[in-house]
């Protein structure tokens, strides 16, 4: 899991900054409230220079009044692109891995067997073995 979550923590950086521009404390809370999304409070200071480096988020000290200077954070055009394309992505992979973690409830034949009128079919034995099983003599 740790490997999954850093694996999709760039875009989820990205799509808080999407929303609005933060300095580096602000994403690392609201990462840390997103249900144990933030493994560490470490990596997300080093993923900011890569997105940076990578030209997908820009950063500026700004100095407001009554506050103390914060590096506020920027998404880029290139890092809006690159968001929506991962939030297109991310859709058939999250039902690709639905659908091999979960196979029975991914199954489209217990949809077909409803409309084709078996609703009322008996129920399967523990081989999953029904009635048309017993027909054909097995």
């Amino acid at each position: 899991m740790t490997e999954l979550r850093r694996g999709v923590l760039g875009p989820c950086v990205l799509a808080l900054l999407d929303e609005r521009p933060r300095f580096g404390l602000e994403l690392v809370r609201d990462l840390a409230a997103a249900g144990g999304l933030l493994t560490s409070d470490g990596t997300v200071y080093p993923l900011l220079n890569r997105l940076r480096d990578a030209g997908l988020v820009t950063s500026e000290w700004q100095d407001q009044a009554g506050e103390r200077a914060r590096r506020y954070y920027f998404i880029t055009g290139e890092g809006r692109e690159q968001l929506k394309a991962f939030r297109a992505e991310w859709t058939d992979f999250a039902a690709i891995i639905q659908s091999v973690l979960f196979p029975s409830s991914a199954t489209p034949q217990a949809d077909n067997s409803k409309k084709s009128g078996a609703s009322d079919s008996p129920a399967r034995d523990a081989h999953g073995e029904g009635a048309a099983h017993e027909r054909h003599g097995a």
